[in-house]
C-alpha cells in the first residue's frame, strides 16, 4: 500500500513561500540528495510556486482595480 503523504502547511506570505522555494532549488541544484528526498522537494516546490503564483496574480488584479479607480477619478480635459 502507498505511503500517505504528508501535509505540509502553506507559508503565511509570498516572502516566506519564496524564501522556502529558493531554498529549495538551492538545495536541488547542489544534487546531493538522494531521489526520494529530490522528489519530495520538487513536489513541495511545486506547491510553493503555486502558492506565490497565487499570491502575485491577486495583487496583479488588486493593482487593476486600483488603476481603474483612479482612471475614473481623473477629470477629462475639454469636457
Amino acid at each position: 500500500m502507498a505511503k500517505a503523504a504528508k501535509s505540509v502547511a502553506l507559508p503565511e506570505n509570498f516572502e516566506q513561500g519564496l524564501a522556502e522555494l529558493e531554498g529549495l532549488i538551492a538545495q536541488m541544484e547542489g544534487g546531493n540528495q538522494p531521489l526520494e528526498a529530490s522528489l519530495l522537494a520538487f513536489q513541495r516546490g511545486t506547491e510553493l510556486l503555486r502558492f506565490c503564483e497565487g499570491k502575485l496574480s491577486a495583487a496583479e488584479q488588486q493593482v487593476r482595480v486600483l488603476e481603474a479607480g483612479e482612471l475614473q477619478a481623473l477629470p477629462t480635459a475639454g469636457v
